[in-house]
């Protein structure tokens, strides 16, 4: 590593400010990684600290998407790898969900992730880095009205975004991947009734909540699996069994 850090693995993250994001920026931070954290959320404040830089984001936004991947290439020099955990929840049934609100929901947790790729695919083919995107059970076995219709939806298109993305980019040396948490106990699931909370943790085989940095544990792997590409990992618990 070069004394002034400029070797040091640099991650662009979406949804820093989100449960998963702050867990996983320290750990990320922890394994002598540097960061460009951002977020609808973030505001663009000095962080003094030569690894990290935070930027507010939306990530539905095109223009603002490739905005944010050139200047995180401007500060750091490049990036190895992309993360993207920005997304929202919404609710059923379906009768309840207007057209505006559906496509809303599939900008925030689908295109977005498309924007993303197209904006940071040449700086990843530079680095022969990866891309992990953020799916959950609910894309793998169909959801509930506890998150909606379009969010399933949408995370069911990471899926197959995932695959389509690891045949395309592979040849660059380019890995594509993602997770696919289980209900995890972040600000999303804090919405919950207490009843609901019992109920679904009871569907679940281990009986709880996962943790965020039970998640985190899943995208470092994945960071670092340098011969895994196109796959989904279910990190649920058991609450969907592969």
């Amino acid at each position: 590593m070069s004394p002034d850090g400029t070797r040091m693995p640099v991650v662009f993250l979406t949804g820093a400010a989100g449960g998963i994001g702050v867990a996983l920026v320290e750990r990320l931070r922890a394994e002598r990684m540097r960061v460009y954290a951002t977020d609808r959320l973030l505001a663009a404040v000095p962080c003094g600290a030569a690894d990290f830089h935070m930027a507010p984001l939306d990530v539905t936004d095109e223009a603002a998407v490739g905005a944010a991947v050139a200047d995180c290439v401007v500060q750091f020099g490049r990036i190895d790898h992309a993360v993207h955990l920005a997304g929202e929840a919404g609710a059923g049934p379906i009768e309840a969900v207007s057209r505006a609100e559906w496509q809303r929901l599939l900008d925030v947790n689908l295109t977005s992730a498309f924007l993303l790729a197209k904006a940071v695919g040449a700086a990843l083919r530079e680095s022969q880095g990866s891309l992990t995107l953020m799916s959950s059970t609910n894309g793998l076995h169909g959801g509930s009205a506890v998150s909606g219709p379009a969010y399933a939806v949408a995370k069911a298109g990471i899926v197959n975004l995932v695959r389509y993305l690891a045949k395309e980019w592979a040849p660059g040396r380019v890995r594509v991947n993602a997770v696919a948490p289980g209900p995890v106990d972040t600000a999303m699931t804090a919405r919950l009734s207490g009843a609901e909370r019992e109920r679904i943790a009871a569907a679940v085989p281990l009986g709880r909540f996962g943790e965020p940095r039970e998640v985190v544990a899943a995208i470092a792997y994945l960071l670092a699996a340098r011969w895994v590409t196109g796959t989904v990992l279910n990190v649920s618990g058991g609450g969907v069994l592969d």
